[in-house]
């Protein structure tokens, strides 16, 4: 079980696709569930431990998966109460986000934060489209509201490019943001920040979501107008649509540990 964790959750992926990854891992056997019951316990040391009948689980790197507040560690356990049969990590995205922050996240917050502030460098919300006049006014409609939230609560100013020349975003406007995620000392709340950037190609709009200023069904629209408005001219892919249910399953994992970083 530990290495079909471990492929999930530090990044060595046997394929960068969700979907042919998905079918990758189709043909290996996934562990049997060997628990009756998954739960979770208040840790000695701070935190809320995952427990399987009341032992407690592992990362892939052997450490405890533990989880910063009650509510995501009984979410978290709730995915391992419902493993059937077999134990597939690919049900599972709060527990191999908490693997990544733990194993991974936790040894180097840094080098994580810098990655997100590169994103802003390149946020997908300041790359406008010259044309056709519709997806331009939706571009502005939908996502202005996001830069002109940045500039009112981040003190930071973004500057906007059309097409895809790269445009540098000036010092200042980078430093106001690298505050904000100066906020994110947690691991599990930093991941899932930095999930939730890589998803939606955009720091911003994981900033305005981890700030309540965004809900996640807003924060996932928002991201793909692109893809909406290639979608509604020419139809829906289908496996573009599988890789999209599965990354919003991710998207909704992040999601949900900074709506309870906010709330808790």
């Amino acid at each position: 079980m530990r290495d079909i964790f471990a492929e999930l959750a530090d990044g060595q992926l046997s394929d960068p696709d969700p979907v042919r990854r998905a079918q990758k891992q189709m043909l290996k056997p996934l562990p049997k569930r060997f628990y009756k019951q998954a739960g979770f316990a208040e840790h000695d040391e701070g935190g809320f431990l995952v427990t399987l009948d009341g032992r407690p689980v592992r990362t892939p790197a052997r450490l405890l998966l533990t989880l910063p507040s009650a509510v995501t560690a009984e979410k978290t356990a709730a995915e391992w109460d419902a493993q059937a049969e077999t134990i597939d990590p690919a049900t599972m995205p709060l527990t191999r986000l908490a693997n990544t922050a733990i194993d991974g996240i936790a040894q180097d917050t840094q080098a994580v934060a810098e990655d997100v502030l590169r994103f802003a460098g390149t946020d997908l919300i300041c790359y406008r489209a010259g044309g056709p006049e519709r997806l331009v006014e939706r571009q502005s409609e939908e996502w202005d509201p996001v830069l002109d939230w940045a500039q009112a609560e981040l003190a930071a100013r973004f500057v906007l490019a059309e097409g895809v020349m790269h445009v540098a975003q000036p010092r200042e406007t980078l430093a106001a943001f690298g505050a904000a995620l100066k906020g994110f000392t947690v691991p599990l709340d930093l991941a899932a920040l930095h999930l939730a950037t890589s998803l939606t190609g955009s720091a911003l709009i994981a900033m305005a979501l981890a700030k309540g200023a965004l809900a996640p069904d807003e924060a996932w629209e928002k991201a793909h107008l692109d893809e909406n408005w290639n979608a509604e001219l020419w139809g829906e892919d289908y496996e573009a649509a599988k890789r999209r249910e599965s990354r919003r399953r991710d998207f909704d994992a992040a999601a949900f540990v900074l709506l309870a970083r906010r709330d808790g």
